[in-house]
C-alpha cells in the first residue's frame, strides 16, 4: 500500500526521510520503502508515526480523512500504567 501520507505529513513537518529513519531505528533506505509502499510497515511503527504526527493509525492508513487522533479507551490507559 502506498502511504503518501506519510510523505505529506513529513513534508508538512520540514522532515527528511534519515530523521524519520533515525525516530524509527531503521535505515533511510528501508523509511523510503515505507513511503513508497514497497515494504509493509509494522504496526508498532506505525503507531510511533502516529504518536509523532499526533495523528491516529487510521488517518495513516486512509480509513478516516480526519487527521485528529482519537482519545485513548480507559482500559487501554490503564493497560499503560500496569505496565509502567
Amino acid at each position: 500500500m502506498h502511504l503518501s501520507r506519510l510523505y505529506e505529513l513529513r513534508e508538512d513537518n520540514d522532515l527528511k526521510q534519515r530523521e524519520l529513519a533515525a525516530l524509527l531505528n531503521c535505515s533511510q533506505v528501508c523509511y523510503s520503502y515505507y513511503e513508497l509502499g514497497r515494504r509493509e510497515i509494522p504496526l508498532a511503527l506505525l503507531m510511533k508515526l502516529a504518536d509523532f504526527y499526533k495523528t491516529s493509525v487510521d488517518y495513516l492508513l486512509y480509513r478516516t480523512d480526519n487527521p485528529a487522533p482519537y482519545e485513548p479507551s480507559e482500559k487501554y490507559s490503564l493497560m499503560c500504567e500496569i505496565s509502567e
